[in-house]
């Protein structure tokens, strides 16, 4: 009798197990289901007017397809929160077939929202910047779309192409080519946060020299913000006579990456204007002995230029091959601040006409020199002049650059076996790769630029 209840205590007991865990099986997926019930269905909308853009309640993962067409003089406000894993994006019907014209412009607001396939050209924005990234925008991105000749016909007029304000938002695989009116053509705005921005693989075409301040193709911050730090990355761009003005690339803050871009016959710089901290590395620069071009422009602390190719940069001074500049003694943020620690390492310099100046722009007014200048391992080879001192810096540590075609001085010894040439490019044995452009999608992937990066 005992061994039949046990028996029955057993299956009892099993049974209850079964039941409960079918039981919890069946809870979870009623709950499941209720959820996925719950959970609002991605939509898919189809517009023709900026109108029928603002009228919309946008939900995570929903989309947005523009027909095809000119939409002339449109006012596109783009607003949503989407996220990480369901973002909501605006697409053309077909990538490069909706032409925004007129004074048309593009407000991106909110969050996880992603833009692609568009072209603005045939037109020019009235007031407003062309595309705006709004300040409480994060984590969105304009990708695969085209700003092309976008002017007004008096060339004074000042507005930007795209203003990047928000946090950790990206332009990528953009052509931007033309601005021949004042204004910066992208610019990286600064609040009191960093901002954590990635420009990539865009292609920047042809900008004439405006002659007057403001031509940059990209700035990163203004004086006002100089000292706080943007963390901004610009890099696997191409910049295509890019010659608005001395500084085609403006970094006005602290910790950004300028990386691996070509600066193709661009008359100016990349210049650290304000701010601390920043880094320009394996970068291309081009210059095939045209007047002005130049190469890095050094302002402020602990900045660093390694790894760079520079190849018949024919400016001088400020538009040398690597320029470190001389500061004010007091300077106000928009002054020119001391060079402390600058970090030079590494580069490869070929045929230039100044290839290092040190204190340069010495004048009355900025007469503090350099301080703390580290120049190693650099690679020099036919230059019309290896070193140019315009005042003497304080501090300065030169050795080990080797150079072929010219006088030894010190820090200088005969170059050694170190080089080889490949795809053109004179490239450490060590550390040999195939330039980027010639690898990697540059620009949209719908539109075909005419371009031809020629080392001569």
């Amino acid at each position: 009798m005992k061994k039949y209840n046990d028996f029955l205590l057993g299956f009892l007991f099993v049974n209850s197990i079964v039941f409960s865990s079918c039981a919890a099986s069946n809870v979870a997926e009623v709950v499941e289901e209720k959820e996925q019930q719950a959970k609002p269905q991605a939509k898919v909308y189809t517009i023709s007017s900026g109108a029928e853009l603002g009228a919309l309640n946008l939900q995570p993962g929903d989309k947005v397809v523009m027909k095809a067409g000119d939409w002339k003089s449109q006012q596109l406000n783009f607003k949503g929160k989407g996220t990480a894993e369901n973002p909501i994006t605006l697409v053309a019907e077909t990538k490069g077939s909706v032409v925004l014209s007129g004074n048309s412009n593009l407000k991106i607001d909110g969050d996880c929202l992603v833009v692609d396939g568009l072209s603005f050209k045939d037109g020019f924005s009235l007031k407003d910047d062309v595309v705006i990234f709004a300040k409480t925008t994060s984590n969105s991105r304009l990708t695969n779309t085209s700003i092309e000749n976008y002017n007004p016909s008096d060339k004074t007029v000042d507005y930007k192409w795209v203003s990047l304000h928000g946090r950790n938002n990206r332009v990528d695989h953009c052509s931007i080519s033309g601005k021949t009116h004042q204004g910066t053509t992208l610019v990286v705005w600064l609040d009191d946060k960093a901002n954590y921005h990635k420009i990539d693989h865009n292609y920047f075409g042809p900008r004439p020299d405006l002659g007057v301040n403001g031509g940059e193709t990209i700035r990163i911050g203004t004086s006002t913000y100089s000292m706080n730090d943007s963390y901004t990355t610009v890099e696997n761009n191409i910049f295509d006579k890019c010659n608005g003005e001395v500084e085609i690339i403006s970094i006005k803050s602290g910790f950004n990456k300028i990386l691996n871009n070509l600066f193709y016959e661009c008359v100016g710089t990349v210049t650290f204007r304000h701010g601390n901290n920043s880094e320009v590395s394996n970068n291309y620069f081009i210059g095939n002995n045209l007047t002005n071009t130049g190469g890095v422009r050094i302002i402020g602390e602990n900045q660093k230029v390694h790894g760079n190719y520079l190849y018949k940069i024919a400016g001088r001074t400020l538009r040398s091959a690597i320029s470190v500049m001389n500061a004010y003694t007091n300077p106000e943020l928009h002054d020119y601040w001391q060079v402390k620690n600058a970090d030079i390492q590494d580069n490869i310099i070929v045929d230039a006409r100044e290839a290092f100046v040190l204190g340069a722009g010495k004048d009355g007014s900025r007469t503090v020199a350099p301080d703390g200048v580290k120049i190693v391992n650099n690679y020099v080879i036919n230059p019309t002049a290896l070193l140019v001192t315009q005042d003497e810096p304080k501090n300065l540590k030169m050795e080990n650059n080797q150079l072929d075609g010219g006088a030894l001085t010190s820090g200088f010894v005969k170059l050694g076996s170190d080089l080889q040439m490949s795809d053109g490019i004179w490239q450490k044995k060590s550390a040999v790769k195939k330039p980027f452009w010639l690898s990697t999608a540059i620009g949209p992937d719908w539109k075909k630029d005419n371009r031809s990066f020629i080392l001569r």
